[in-house]
C-alpha cells in the first residue's frame, strides 16, 4: 500500500511550494486524461468564470441571505414582545434557540449524501421550501410547546443546506477559486444581520394587523418571501458543470479539465467507503473544533446583537438599526479576506488574524461599561468571527480529496460547527445583563482554542507538504499497473502528489 502511494508519476517535477499548499502533483494517468482538447489562454479562462460566476452565484447568495434571515429573524423577534406573547420564563427562550440545533447537526451528513445521490437543484430547492413553511408556521405559535416544534423542525430542513452549498461550490470551481466565492456567499449572513433588522424595524409597524403581533408578521412575511424564492430556485440552481446547457462544449471540456487537473484523477464514484474515510480523518475532526469555535461566537453574535446593543442604553427601535453597521462591515471584511486568502493561495495565517481580532472585539465589550467602547467592540467582534466560517470551510474542503469524502467531510466540519450552536443559546443569559461579561468571556475562550487548532494545522500542513516534496523528488519514475492507478484513485487526499492548502 505505502509504495503504491508513493509510486506517483512525477513527468511533470511539479512541487507545491510550502507556502502554495493549492498545486498539486498530477500523476500522469491524469494528465493524459486532461490533456485533450484546446486548453483555454488566461483571457478565455477568466472569461469562463465570471460566466459561472453569473449564473452560480446570485442565487446561492439569495437563498443564503434568506437562510440566515430565518434562522436569526428570532432575535429580532425577541425585542418585539415575543417572550411575553408567549409567556416564556427563564430560560425557555434559550431552549427554544438551542432545539434548533441537534436536529440541523443530525441532518448534515444525510442531507449532503442525498444531494450526492440526487440533484442540487431537487434538494435545495426542496428543503428551502420546508424550512419556509417552518418559518411561516412560526408566525401563529401561541406558546412555547409551539415555539419549540417549529424551530425543531426548522433545524431539520435547514441543516442540509450550509454543508450542501459549499460541496457544491468545489464542483465547479479549483480549489485556490472556491474561498472566495464561499465568502461571497457568506457574505449574504452578514448581510441578512444587517437587512434583518432595517426589515424588523419596518415590519413593527405591523403590530395588531390581523390581530397578530409585529413579531408574528416577522416570522410570516420573510417565510413567505423565501417559500416564492424556493419555487425559483428549482430552475435557478444548475447542477453540475457536464449538465450546465449555459456553458458551450468547449466550455464543459474546459470546466472538467481545470477540476480534473486540480485534484487529480481522485475517484467521485458513489461508495459508501469513501463516507467511512472521512469519519475516520483525524485532520477533519481538527477543523470540526476549530468550526465549533467559530460558529458559537457567530451564532451568539446574530441571536443576541440586538439584546446587547439595547441593555447599552437604547431604544428596541434603535437598537435595531445600530445593529446594522457592525453586519455591513463584517460583510466587507469577509469577502476581502477570502479575495486575498486565495490570491495568495493560503487559509491558515488569516483565519489566526481574524481571530486576534475577534478577540480585541470581546474584550473591548467584557472590560468597559462605555457605551461607545462597547459598540465599538461589537464592531471589532463582527469582523473577526465571520470571516473565519468561509475561510475555514475552504480550506477543510481544498484538503479532502475525493467528491464522496469531500461532501461527508463538508457537512461532519458544518455539524461540528453547528455544536457551537447549542452552546451559543446559552452564553447570553438574562441575569447576566446589561454587561455579560460572562458571556464575552466564553466566547474569548473559544476563540483562544480555535487560534491554537488553527495554529497546529497549518503548522502540521506545511511539514507534511514539505515531507512529500522530499518523497516524490526521490521516487522512481515507473509506469503504474492499471490495478495501481485504481488502487492510487481510491487514496483520496492520501496519495503523494496530493498538496495541502496551508
Amino acid at each position: 500500500m505505502e509504495n503504491i502511494k508513493h509510486a506517483s508519476i512525477v513527468d511533470e517535477k511539479t512541487t507545491a511550494s510550502e507556502t502554495g499548499g493549492d498545486v498539486s502533483i498530477v500523476s500522469a494517468s491524469a494528465s493524459v486524461s486532461v490533456s485533450e482538447g484546446p486548453e483555454f489562454d488566461e483571457k478565455a479562462t477568466k472569461r469562463l468564470l465570471r460566466r459561472i460566476d453569473f449564473h452560480i452565484l446570485p442565487i446561492m447568495c439569495f437563498i443564503c441571505l434568506l437562510c440566515f434571515l430565518d434562522r436569526a429573524n428570532i432575535g429580532n423577534a425577541r425585542l418585539d414582545n415575543l417572550e411575553s406573547d408567549l409567556h416564556l420564563v427563564g430560560l425557555q427562550y434559550n431552549d427554544c434557540l438551542a432545539v434548533l440545533f441537534p436536529f440541523y447537526i443530525a441532518a448534515e451528513i444525510p442531507s449532503n449524501i442525498m444531494m450526492k445521490r440526487m440533484s442540487p437543484s431537487t434538494w435545495l430547492s426542496f428543503i428551502m421550501f420546508a424550512w419556509s413553511a417552518c418559518i411561516v408556521g412560526q408566525g401563529f405559535v401561541k406558546n412555547y410547546q409551539g415555539l419549540m416544534a417549529t424551530r425543531a423542525l426548522l433545524g431539520l430542513f435547514e441543516g442540509g443546506f450550509f454543508p450542501g452549498i459549499n460541496f457544491y461550490i468545489t464542483q465547479w470551481y479549483r480549489r485556490d477559486e472556491c474561498g472566495v466565492r464561499m465568502a461571497v456567499i457568506f457574505s449574504c449572513a452578514t448581510f441578512a444581520g444587517a437587512f434583518g433588522g432595517l426589515l424588523a424595524r419596518g415590519i413593527a409597524e405591523m403590530s395588531g394587523v390581523g390581530g397578530l403581533s409585529a413579531w408574528s408578521w416577522i416570522f410570516i412575511i420573510e417565510g413567505l418571501a423565501s417559500i416564492v424564492v424556493s419555487v425559483v430556485a428549482y430552475w435557478a440552481i444548475y447542477d453540475y458543470p457536464t449538465s450546465a446547457q449555459f456553458l458551450t462544449a468547449a466550455e464543459h471540456h474546459e470546466v472538467e479539465r481545470r477540476l480534473a487537473a486540480d485534484s487529480g484523477p481522485l475517484s467521485n464514484d458513489f461508495d459508501v467507503k469513501y463516507v467511512w474515510q472521512a469519519l475516520a480523518d483525524w485532520k477533519i475532526y481538527i477543523h470540526m473544533l476549530i468550526n465549533m469555535a467559530g460558529f458559537c461566537p457567530v451564532y451568539s453574535f446574530s441571536l443576541f446583537l440586538p439584546t446587547i446593543i439595547k441593555d447599552m442604553g437604547y431604544s428596541a427601535d434603535n437598537a435595531q438599526l445600530m445593529s446594522v453597521p457592525p453586519y455591513v462591515l463584517a460583510c466587507l471584511f469577509t469577502i476581502g479576506g477570502s479575495r486575498l486568502a486565495d490570491h495568495y493561495r493560503q487559509r491558515g495565517v488569516f483565519l489566526l488574524g481574524f481571530q486576534l481580532v475577534a478577540v480585541l472585539g470581546f474584550s473591548l465589550l467584557a472590560a468597559s461599561g462605555n457605551p461607545t467602547i462597547q459598540y465599538t467592540g461589537t464592531v471589532f467582534a463582527a469582523i473577526g468571527i465571520y470571516p473565519q466560517i468561509p475561510l475555514g470551510v475552504a480550506w477543510n474542503g481544498n484538503n479532502i480529496g475525493g467528491s464522496l469524502k469531500r461532501a461527508t467531510g463538508i457537512a461532519m466540519q458544518v455539524m461540528g460547527g453547528n455544536c457551537g450552536g447549542i452552546i451559543a443559546s446559552y452564553v447570553y443569559l438574562t441575569p447576566d445583563a446589561p454587561r455579560f461579561v460572562t458571556g464575552h468571556g466564553i466566547l474569548i475562550g473559544f476563540i483562544g482554542m480555535a487560534f491554537m487548532l488553527t495554529l497546529f494545522m497549518t503548522t502540521w500542513c506545511r511539514r507534511e507538504n514539505a515531507r512529500r516534496d522530499v518523497i516524490a523528488r526521490e521516487a522512481v519514475t515507473q509506469e503504474l499497473t492499471v490495478e495501481q492507478k485504481m488502487l492510487e484513485r481510491e487514496l483520496a487526499d492520501g496519495v503523494s502528489w496530493f498538496r495541502y492548502t496551508v
